[in-house]
């Protein structure tokens, strides 16, 4: 096998899979481990991988900040899909908490007029239910971060200390089987922590391109979440990691399948 041919398997088991390990790789390709070490050191250097320990992943996983109005172009077609599949969890007189991010603010304009109550952090979520009469709002108070448009600090989280609510609706930055769930901001992950024990079930909705990477701030593990919503381009891997830690997932079909 050549050189080429070597690059091309390697890239095409990591899109496959989402990560490969030097051992397998070795075996597989019928080559030493450090010729393998040196393919993977040539294909990070081309940034078509990310090293890690013992392998490889497709893409950096550390996640920088993003202003929302950057990350309203990324997937939206994907984001209107699994913004629908969450309406479906909808009944009439809930009371929600709807977090910030892209992906819930598309969730946000799919909802119907409805009587329910939403309790949330995000301007722009907001700004989605406002000609929804029959939807109370309860805007959350504090800074407001302006790469997205929502707010944070201690008096939002106090606010949430006098609510209980039926269900959360949270978006993050970065979703890893065992690193857990991840945001770029400290405070918004604090907050996030405290929608958590505010709600009685938490649902994450996340395009795949979230998946294996990882924030700066933790928010939480994977067992304190109870469904994830996100499309078809996940891994394998991945769904069998969250299956194994209990959390049920629901998949919508990429817009080009």
């Amino acid at each position: 096998m050549t050189l080429r041919e070597r690059h091309k398997t390697i890239l095409d088991l990591l899109r496959d899979s989402g990560s490969v390990d030097v051992g397998s790789l070795s075996q597989r390709l019928k080559v030493s481990a450090v010729t393998i070490r040196k393919d993977l050191d040539q294909l990070e250097e081309k940034k078509l991988l990310y090293r890690t320990h013992g392998g490889a992943i497709l893409a950096d996983p550390y996640i920088a900040t993003r202003k929302v109005s950057e990350k309203e172009k990324l997937h939206p077609e994907v984001k209107r899909r699994i913004g629908q599949r969450a309406v479906e969890l909808l009944a009439a007189q809930d009371a929600l908490i709807i977090a910030s991010g892209t992906t819930v603010q598309a969730f946000a304009r799919c909802i119907p007029n409805m009587k329910m109550t939403v309790i949330t952090s995000a301007m722009n979520v907001a700004m989605e239910l406002l000609d929804k009469p029959d939807i109370e709002i309860i805007q959350l108070g504090g800074i407001i971060r302006h790469s997205s448009a929502s707010v944070v600090s201690e008096y939002a989280v106090r606010m949430l200390e006098n609510f209980t609510c039926s269900k959360l609706f949270l978006g993050v930055d970065g979703i890893d089987p065992t690193y857990g769930l991840s945001t770029t901001h400290l405070q918004e992950a604090c907050l996030n922590r405290a929608m958590i024990q505010a709600a009685t079930k938490t649902v994450v909705l996340a395009d795949s391109s979230k998946f294996g990477r990882r924030g700066f701030s933790k928010i939480c593990d994977m067992s304190d979440i109870d469904l994830v919503i996100t499309d078809s381009r996940v891994s394998p891997k991945m769904l069998e990691a969250m299956n194994e830690q209990g959390v049920k997932v629901a998949v919508v079909p990429y817009p080009e399948e």
